[in-house]
């Protein structure tokens, strides 16, 4: 009874058998039940497997094709992007415009019942937006400054401000560290640590993952909660792998074991047939007999038949909720690349160039890369960094010095421009790879995690990680792959097995490598052997 009572005094969310059917009769998840407390959370999950979708509904922005999504408490839903009107401020994204607006009013004299309604307890609105703006680090900022004037990093973290001056009871965000610089990720995440109400977060991002208190995944299994942060799921996941492979290898056995005892047992009963035939036979037994034997003969075999396909039946049904078990934590799998020429000269130098649209110090640079370096690019949103790597591609030329490019390269940039969107997959891998033939090249694009309905349609139809997956396969299996290779934020759209099989890659590439990432968990992976550094007194080149 006790509990009961905390239970409805408590604010939580709570799913009771929910569904969601795509409007193409696909089921995206079924029969979903769980209980979401105060503790902050992190949701993971495959690209595609609905995890967006399962927290709009949590939030009550969408409805459930089936079963009901239960909220006790206020909640507060932060989308991917922000999006916010033309002529939005910052008072305004963070949720006080109207009560600010309605303060000035009043304080001009206004006795409008509507005004004071719109103030209601907050009529200390002004000071608290400035005391929280101040306390996350946002002080610069100035309540009536238009957001259009702010990064993406700003925008959120104002958002998140919001979120804390409405006083809700549960904070749902939607990948809120995409896009944003180390900096403000870094500030996110301590911003995140000081929320003290309820927190769902759908997100890929480590670090961030590592500071919740329990993690819960979402796959076609349905929902799975594991206690503890984000090291404690990967130690979990690993113990569930290696115990649902045991089974998978045991029920396989036992199959193998019980397909032999039926075969056996098929024999015997053919042999006694056999045997009782010849011995009708040998005694002369009258037509009518020996027709009546062989019909109970039959019959005995015919329902032996029966028993053993449902024996069958059975035992592959168990091995096949074995191997379930297994697949759905299959890690998706990258070829190794083929070998590109080792080149110790050099194949990139950049002479005192100038970078385009590049207003600050980091706008100068000299650099020299040479055949299998590995370099990181760091610095905030602004400071030249895809700039740099678009001069490094050649789709850009320095407004003053000069860039030099000895390697043939491959650049897949943030939006993946080097897809032809009306293209599919199959038909793109196909033009830079003939030699392999289609059935393997069908082979790894699946092992990538892109089935075969999905390597047939117009690549534009692809979400961002299935699209992300694609370049690199057209890249990485090209019958000649590049000796440079130049990535910006590859990390965004990816899953979390796919992360990790594009790390275990790019930790063998054997070319020149230069990426771009706010992930520092994603860069310390990769096996780099120098940093980029963007400075206010310009770049600063450093090993790793």
């Amino acid at each position: 009874m006790a509990s009961l009572e905390l239970r409805m005094t408590t604010p939580y969310l709570a799913l009771e058998s929910v569904s969601c059917v795509l409007p193409d009769g696909r089921t995206l998840f079924s029969d979903l039940t769980e209980h979401f407390d105060q503790r902050h959370t992190g949701l993971v999950g495959r690209n595609g497997v609905g995890k967006s979708l399962l927290a709009r509904m949590l939030a009550g922005q969408l409805q459930p094709s089936s079963g009901r999504c239960v909220r006790f408490g206020k909640v507060y839903y932060l989308a991917q992007h922000v999006v916010h009107p033309d002529g939005a401020t910052v008072a305004s994204l963070a949720g006080a415009q109207p009560a600010l607006d309605a303060l000035e009013r009043i304080e001009a004299g206004s006795t409008a019942v509507d005004d004071f309604d719109a103030v209601g307890d907050a009529w200390d609105i002004r000071a608290r937006l400035q005391y929280e703006l101040q306390r996350h680090y946002l002080g610069y900022l100035d309540i009536r400054q238009p957001v259009a004037t702010l990064s993406g990093g700003e925008a959120m973290r104002v958002a998140l401000i919001g979120a804390m001056l409405s006083e809700a009871d549960f904070l749902i965000l939607d990948e809120p560290t995409n896009h944003l610089d180390g900096g403000n990720r870094r500030a996110l995440i301590e911003q995140l640590r000081q929320w003290s109400a309820g927190l769902l977060v759908v997100s890929h991002d480590r670090a961030l993952l590592e500071t919740m208190t329990r993690i819960v995944e979402l796959s076609a299994l349905g929902l799975s909660s594991y206690g503890g942060n984000y090291s404690c799921y990967v130690q979990c996941k690993a113990t569930e792998r290696q115990a649902a492979v045991r089974l998978l290898e045991q029920r396989k056995l036992e199959r193998k074991r019980e397909e032999q005892g039926m075969r056996e047992q098929r024999e015997r009963q053919e042999h006694r047939q056999a045997r009782g035939n010849r011995q009708g036979k040998q005694a002369n037994q009258a037509r009518i007999l020996l027709d009546r034997q062989k019909q109970r003969s039959e019959a005995s075999a015919g329902k032996l038949r029966q028993l053993q396909a449902a024996g069958r039946e059975a035992l592959d049904q168990s091995v096949r909720q074995a191997y379930d078990q297994v697949e759905q934590e299959a890690l998706v799998t990258l070829h190794a690349v083929a070998a590109v020429r080792a080149v110790q000269r050099c194949v990139a130098e950049l002479d005192r160039a100038v970078l385009p649209f590049v207003t600050a110090a980091t706008r100068c640079i000299s650099l020299r890369l040479d055949g299998q370096q590995r370099l990181g690019i760091i610095g905030p949103n602004g400071c030249g960094k895809s700039t740099l790597l678009k001069l490094l591609a050649g789709q850009l030329q320095p407004l003053d010095g000069s860039c030099t490019m000895r390697v043939e390269s491959a650049y897949l940039d943030q939006q993946l421009e080097c897809l032809e969107p009306t293209q599919s997959i199959l038909e793109q891998l196909l033009a830079v790879n003939r030699s392999a033939g289609e059935g393997v090249l069908r082979m790894r694009l699946a092992q990538l995690g892109l089935d075969a309905q999905k390597i047939v349609v117009p690549s534009g139809l692809l979400s961002g990680g299935e699209r992300l997956k694609a370049a690199l396969a057209c890249v990485l299996y090209a019958e000649k792959p590049p000796g440079l290779l130049l990535l910006d934020e590859p990390t965004n759209h990816l899953d979390l097995p796919s992360l990790q099989a594009l790390e275990e890659m790019l930790r063998s590439y054997p070319g020149a490598l230069v990426v771009v990432s706010h992930d520092e968990v994603f860069m310390e992976q990769l096996g780099l052997t120098s940093q980029l550094i963007a400075t206010d007194q310009g770049w600063e080149f450093e090993p790793w």
